[in-house]
């Protein structure tokens, strides 16, 4: 397991481009692969999760060809041409990958098998489990978890309340729905990503958003086309972050992607007084505006900042980000109130616990909730040995805090940041970090 060394920084200064968004690289994958035709993606992200999407597809059949790390030709097979698997699918630790592969798989006239690796077969998969059964699915799962047994069978198509909102169940439900008898509605309780939804209407799915309802009526075969990922706005978050705490900063991050499902990190730190400038990269016509992701180049620079209060509908918009703003609210005065975000408790790890427990080693003033934490501000960091727990998420955090800290910091187990931000570190260093 690597190990990053981290010194406190001085400006950071400089332009950068991300890595592609994540969530969007395996849609993209996904409904490439039933679409009719051959679509080309650009700024694909090459991260460990997505490339268990790519593993996972190809073991269905699917021709990916890879032109290099971030263009991918994907030869689609259309609703139905997917192959029966010849041994279990390997979701490696993506969470994304099983759950939406799930909603395809329920409605293949063949046996499959879904499983990953031991922090994925702890997380709970009966929240996908449950709405596709009501579809007349097969999910057999073990105690709520993976491994996922799925037949694969007739669905019918259903209307459905989200108890919470959820990007992945929603979307393992629609793509099931593609394959349902009648229509399929989803009733959200709360803002969630909607690049499924986006992306299923370029591509000529019949769906209708009508605020928190979406409908899809099946039928329509998916077509083939460029798609444009935009640089991954939970990604981009880290760098921000970073320029908003070190003094002096000044950092513009291009071509962001800036989905309003996406952007509750940004308006939170606004909130609490970060200076960050948005300029609207999307030109209209063109691939950059593919799908309806709208993207914005940002300029940060460091601000003084305020404790805020986040919760309620806010927390899904930024629920990724969560570690990240306790960070932040060391920095700024006041005291500031994480609520409603007890879905952190079953991510790649308990990330209110590991975040909590890692920040005060640092010397933060942080206290676990049920459903949050309460950090209080500002507090000096100090230099130590830290462990991301397997989290790439925590893992970029702490790497974060190192910057602020006084003396060094050294982030245990971070070679887990290729999960979702291949050159994190390398990113780091251009902007003058020492890392």
């Amino acid at each position: 397991m690597s190990e990053l060394i981290i010194r406190p920084s001085t400006p950071l200064r400089g332009r950068v481009a991300l890595p592609g968004d994540k969530s969007i690289s395996h849609r993209a994958l996904l409904l490439g692969a039933l679409a009719k035709g051959t679509s080309r993606v650009s700024g694909f992200l090459p991260a460990a999760d997505c490339q268990a999407t790519l593993r996972c597809l190809r073991a269905l059949g699917v021709e990916i060809e890879e032109l290099d790390s971030s263009t991918l030709i994907i030869h689609g097979r259309g609703l139905y041409g997917l192959r029966p698997p010849r041994a279990p699918l390997d979701c490696g630790g993506s969470g994304t990958t099983m759950r939406l592969l799930s909603g395809i798989l329920a409605g293949q006239p063949f046996h499959s098998v879904l499983t990953g690796n031991a922090q994925l077969r702890r997380r709970p998969m009966e929240r996908i489990a449950i709405p596709l059964r009501r579809m007349g699915a097969t999910v057999i799962d073990t105690d709520g978890h993976a491994p996922l047994i799925i037949p694969g069978g007739q669905l019918r198509g259903m209307d459905y309340v989200l108890p919470v909102a959820s990007a992945q169940v929603k979307s393992a439900i629609l793509l099931a729905g593609l394959y349902a008898g009648g229509r399929t509605t989803v009733r959200e309780p709360g803002p969630a990503r909607d690049h499924t939804e986006r992306m299923l209407q370029a591509m000529g799915a019949d769906l209708t958003v009508d605020g928190p309802v979406i409908t899809l009526r099946p039928g329509r075969p998916l077509r083939a086309r460029h798609v444009a990922v935009p640089g991954d706005i939970s990604s981009a978050a880290f760098l921000i972050a970073a320029a908003a705490l070190v003094p002096g900063s000044e950092v513009a991050l291009d071509q962001v992607g800036v989905n309003p499902t996406r952007t509750g990190a940004l308006d939170v730190l606004r909130s609490m007084g970060a200076e960050i400038l948005l300029a609207d990269a999307t030109k209209e016509g063109s691939e950059r505006d593919w799908g309806n992701e709208p993207m914005a180049d940002l300029t940060v620079r460091a601000s003084e900042l305020q404790a805020t209060e986040i919760g309620g509908t806010l927390i899904p918009r930024l629920i990724d980000e969560l570690p990240l703003l306790a960070l932040v609210a060391t920095q700024a005065q006041g005291t500031t109130m994480i609520r409603d975000a007890a879905e952190l408790r079953v991510k790649e790890t308990d990330r209110l616990a590991t975040t909590e427990a890692e920040l005060r080693k640092l010397g933060a003033e942080i206290e676990g909730l049920p459903d949050g934490v309460v950090v209080r501000g500002p507090s000096p960091l100090v230099g130590t040995e830290v462990d991301s727990h397997g989290d790439h998420r925590l893992a970029m955090t702490l790497a974060v805090a190192g910057l602020l800290a006084a003396g060094e910091t050294l982030v245990r187990d971070a070679d887990c940041i290729a999960d979702s931000f291949p050159g994190f570190a390398g990113t780091l260093r251009r902007l003058g970090a020492s890392v």
